[in-house]
């Protein structure tokens, strides 16, 4: 095992207004589901397909793990500055059988009484550059909205650099530099 830095940077976000989810194109077959408890396991499970090959596996090892994702979605869901609101699920529909195929989840927290915090955002690596991400992320913005938080922050690995395009793009800006100590083994 070493010790690792990994360069993160936190960004930040004013949520002005509400955001009008008529207005946001859903990819085509995608349903969002707002988050319930019966969800935890789906949320769970295409996090770690999320996260599982990615950098941020190392950085927060529970991502590598099935059990470690399910572990984390039950902790996260379970706190009292959960917001059920900007907690989302975006699901495949499937016509063969009527089944949903979770292939994209997002968490919200509040960290103060008027600030969010997006926990997790995550797509599985069969359906990237599809517009999921933007879709979960404009879900988690007006939920945070409804919460009345007037700002939302979130963290993201620097190497990450399509979902730094995204957030971007949604008006994010950078306001911290940041380094996460993790241990990394080398094969």
């Amino acid at each position: 095992m070493a010790v690792t830095y990994f360069k993160r940077f936190r960004m930040e976000l004013r949520v002005d207004g509400a955001i009008n989810l008529s207005q946001v194109q859903t990819p085509e077959g995608i349903i969002m589901q707002p988050w319930e408890p019966r969800l935890l396991n789906a949320h769970a499970d295409v996090k770690w397909e999320s996260f599982r090959e990615e950098l941020d596996a190392h950085v927060f090892p529970c991502l590598a793990e099935r059990d470690g994702c399910r572990h984390l979605m039950r902790e996260i869901s379970e706190r009292s500055d959960f917001v059920p609101e900007a907690t989302w699920l975006a699901c495949r529909t499937n016509s063969f059988d009527n089944k949903l195929q979770p292939c994209g989840t997002i968490q919200g927290l509040r960290t103060s009484s008027r600030e969010g915090a997006v926990q997790n955002l995550g797509v599985h690596p069969d359906f990237r550059d599809m517009g999921i991400g933007r879709v979960l992320l404009l879900h988690a913005l007006e939920g945070f909205h409804r919460a009345r938080c007037r700002y939302v922050h979130l963290e993201v690995t620097v190497h990450n650099t399509a979902a730094i395009r995204l957030y971007e793009r949604l008006g994010f800006r950078t306001v911290e530099t940041l380094f996460k100590i993790a241990d990394v083994q080398y094969a």
